[in-house]
């Protein structure tokens, strides 16, 4: 059995998401960053709040994961979710994921504090988005992530990603929403947090990956500390494509997913790209149920 944990980016945060993180995660993201997470609706609008939380909130899955005797064969973090996805590797330790979020999260809400963020297109191909967005030829909005292939994503100032995404209900858009994003993420717009991370890394000390590692701007599964530092550096500037990662991960011989903590967006995607695969989501398993699959499909396997 070949196993591949999956780690969320920002979108599928809710109150209450915190409730049952250990106390010295809370303590030590305190202790770090000087921020309270406070697990409520008002503050899950804000940069901070959400990727500090999303982030111990993997960081208690990893945890538990652990505590099963359970490692990945592969992890794929979408976005944010690459810090979670490095922990998990061993590439980074929880203190240096917390610190590197929140400057992260710090210097994205500093960069653009109000009107941009990120939406969605479902039902048109990106060539399609392309041409929607070159057309209205507007400033600041951008061709973003490749979820799956029929899902783009696009980024940069509100008002124009509104212009497009009623453009593209016009042209026969299943789906056209803004999302929880309150950034302009993967887009150029965002050289200054991705400058600031590349500075901050010098003084972090990396470890070499314990297994395969997909990257966000190409899909590629990477082993070296290189790559995976140039991933989680450079990741906010380039889009993020998914639909290539989950077709590496399949080249790879995955037969099981195992989607972390919040949602299970991507647990969905893929099982509509491969259906034969097993899935699991944490957000809707307890570990004891977790590891129960896991032992009988690993028992199944051999």
């Amino acid at each position: 059995m070949r196993t591949l944990w999956i780690f969320p980016g920002q979108g599928g945060q809710r109150p209450g998401m915190l409730s049952n993180v250990p106390r010295d995660l809370l303590t030590k993201v305190k202790d770090l960053t000087g921020v309270t997470l406070n697990d409520d609706e008002e503050s899950y609008k804000d940069s901070i709040q959400i990727q500090l939380g999303i982030l111990i909130l993997q960081l208690q899955n990893i945890r538990q994961l652990k505590s099963i005797e359970e490692v990945p064969d592969v992890v794929a973090g979408h976005s944010l979710g690459v810090f979670g996805a490095a922990v998990a590797a061993g590439v980074l330790t929880e203190e240096d994921a917390i610190k590197t979020v929140f400057l992260r999260s710090t210097k994205m809400k500093e960069a653009y504090p109000v009107g941009y963020g990120m939406g969605a297109i479902v039902g048109l191909t990106r060539k399609e988005v392309t041409s929607l967005v070159e057309k209205a030829n507007l400033p600041d909005v951008y061709v973003s992530n490749q979820n799956s292939e029929l899902q783009t994503a696009l980024s940069g100032s509100l008002d124009g990603i509104n212009k497009i995404l009623a453009l593209a209900k016009d042209n026969g858009a299943q789906k056209a929403v803004i999302l929880k994003v309150p950034n302009p993420s993967h887009s150029p717009l965002m050289q200054s947090a991705a400058t600031a991370l590349d500075s901050a890394f010098e003084t972090i000390d990396l470890k070499k990956p314990k297994c395969t590692y997909l990257t966000n701007y190409n899909g590629h599964a990477v082993q070296s500390v290189d790559e995976v530092k140039k991933d989680m550096v450079n990741n906010l500037i380039y889009p993020v494509y998914w639909d290539t990662m989950m077709s590496v991960a399949s080249e790879l011989g995955i037969d099981t997913t195992v989607e972390v903590m919040p949602g299970h967006a991507f647990t969905k995607l893929i099982h509509t790209k491969f259906p034969d695969l097993r899935n699991i989501t944490m957000s809707e398993m307890g570990i004891d149920d977790t590891e129960f699959l896991l032992k009988k499909w690993r028992k199944i396997n051999d």
